[in-house]
């Protein structure tokens, strides 16, 4: 059984140049809302959106991602979700650092909602992860690593 917890939660939203299609599907707004609806329905807390429109997702210089990695370190949240794992970033090793090492260290769970990722339940699908990063990134980057 889950155990029960008061999340306070960083919904994370990114969109780039890059996604060219899939800009209308993966917009902000519907990333947002998307989101938005799925926390309030477990009945966590949002304590804010951090927004990165029109960065790319293969480095994590971001000014949406660092007020949220920010926030992090404050203590003000303990839980980010974003749509999918590509919108957290298009770095498989960057992205891995941060769901497998910095996220637990900190206490933070994550969940891409789409990729049915939830640090919470480690379970063997979480181990195919990695392998999820890289299939979504080298197919959008037609075969291309970053």
């Amino acid at each position: 059984m889950r155990e029960q917890q008061n999340y306070r939660a960083a919904i994370y939203c990114r969109l780039s140049s890059e996604d060219g299609a899939d800009h209308e599907s993966m917009s902000i707004g519907n990333q947002r809302a998307l989101l938005t609806e799925y926390v309030q329905k477990q009945g966590w807390e949002v304590v804010d959106t951090y927004i990165n429109d029109g960065f790319s997702g293969t480095n994590f210089d971001r000014p949406g991602f660092q007020r949220m990695i920010a926030d992090i370190e404050k203590g003000r949240i303990n839980l980010v979700i974003t749509k999918d794992l590509s919108r957290l970033g298009r770095n498989y090793i960057m992205c891995g650092q941060y769901t497998e090492i910095y996220f637990p260290e900190r206490h933070v769970r994550y969940i891409a909602l789409n990729d049915g990722v939830d640090t919470l339940n480690q379970t063997s699908s979480m181990d195919i992860t990695p392998f999820k990063h890289i299939l979504k990134n080298t197919r959008h980057l037609g075969g291309v690593n970053c």
